[in-house]
C-alpha cells in the first residue's frame, strides 16, 4: 500500500493488513470523526489505519495519533487502487447506498457500515449526533467506541503571537452560515475595546471579506491572518488565543479539537446534531 502519509510523505507498508477509514468530507467532518478514528486505532492495533479524504486534513490527521496515512480522496470517489482489498473497509462517510458501492467496489473482505440497500450493519438514526453516531456504528458492529468530549482532544503547540487574543473567523463555506460582515466589524470593536487583540482568519479567498471586517473595526493591517496559515497552523493560532468566534462548522469543531473557549452562530443545521460536545467553554447560539 501507498499513500500519503498523515505529516505529509510517503509510506510503503505492504506488510500490514490495512483498515481504511472512508470519510471523503471537509474539515469538520474530520474532526467529529476524530473520537471513531481513535476507537479504530485501538482495536486494530496491528493494522495500518489508512483515511480516506482529502489530503488538506493530512496535518491534523497526523496529531490524532491514529492515523497511518491519509489517501487523497473526493467526495464518493474511489480510493487509489492500492488500497483496495483491505482487511476491513469502514464507512465513515454516509448512510448509503453511494458511499456503501464505493466501498464495496474496493472489495474488502469486511465491510463496516450502516444497514442499507443490501448491506447488514446497525441502523441510522434521524438526528443523532455527527460524533455519537460513528461510534455508535462501531460499538454496535464489535468495536468498543467511546464518543466522549476529551476524545475530540488534539494535542496542538500553541502559536505564542496568538497568546490573549481574540480570533474572529468571519468567513463561512456555506452562504447560509455566513453573518453580515458589519456584524462582525461590531464584535471586533467590542473585543478591541475590551482591551483585547484581535486576529482574523480564513481561506485566501476570504481575505478580502477579512481586511473588510479590519477596516470597519479599525484594527491594523496585522490582524489579518486569512490566506497567512494553511489549517495545521490555523490550529496553532486557535491553541494560543483565549477565545474563537465564528459561524464556520469547521473553524468551530477546531476549536472544540484544540480546546480554546468558542462562541458559533450555528446553522442551517441544529447544534444538537452538529455543534460542540457540551462543556461551558463552547457555546453555540
Amino acid at each position: 500500500m501507498r499513500g500519503a502519509r498523515a505529516g505529509g510523505g510517503a509510506v510503503g507498508r505492504d506488510e500490514l493488513a490495512v483498515v481504511l477509514a472512508y470519510r471523503a468530507l471537509g474539515l469538520g467532518d474530520f474532526l467529529t470523526g476524530v473520537p471513531a478514528l481513535r476507537a479504530l486505532r485501538e482495536h486494530f492495533p496491528d493494522h495500518e489505519l489508512v483515511l480516506a479524504a482529502p489530503r488538506a486534513v493530512a496535518p491534523l490527521a497526523a496529531l490524532t495519533g491514529a492515523v497511518d496515512a491519509v489517501a487523497d480522496t473526493a467526495p464518493l470517489a474511489l480510493p487509489a487502487p492500492e488500497l483496495h482489498g483491505a482487511d476491513v473497509a469502514v464507512n465513515l462517510h454516509g448512510r448509503g447506498p453511494q458511499s456503501h458501492a464505493v466501498l464495496e467496489a474496493t472489495r474488502p473482505r469486511r465491510l463496516v457500515a450502516f444497514a442499507a440497500a443490501g448491506v447488514d450493519g446497525p441502523r441510522w438514526r434521524a438526528g443523532e449526533h455527527e460524533v455519537a453516531r460513528w461510534c455508535r456504528l462501531l460499538a454496535e458492529s464489535g468495536i468498543p467506541a467511546d464518543p466522549a468530549p476529551e476524545r475530540l482532544r488534539l494535542d496542538v503547540a500553541p502559536d505564542p503571537d496568538a497568546a490573549g487574543a481574540t480570533v474572529i473567523h468571519p468567513g463561512a463555506a456555506s452562504a447560509a452560515r455566513r453573518w453580515p460582515a458589519e456584524r462582525w466589524a461590531a464584535v471586533a470593536r467590542a473585543e478591541r475595546g475590551r482591551g483585547r487583540r484581535v486576529l482574523l482568519t480564513g481561506s485566501a479567498a476570504e481575505r478580502p471579506l477579512a481586511q473588510a471586517v479590519a477596516r470597519d473595526a479599525g484594527l491594523p493591517a496585522g490582524a489579518v491572518r486569512a490566506g497567512a496559515t494553511d489549517l495545521a497552523g490555523l490550529a496553532a493560532l486557535l491553541a494560543g488565543a483565549a477565545r474563537a468566534a465564528s459561524g464556520d462548522t469547521g473553524f468551530s469543531h477546531l476549536a472544540t479539537a484544540v480546546g480554546t473557549p468558542s462562541v458559533t452562530l450555528f446553522g442551517p443545521v441544529p447544534p444538537q446534531e452538529w455543534g460542540p460536545p457540551p462543556l461551558r467553554r463552547h457555546v453555540a447560539l
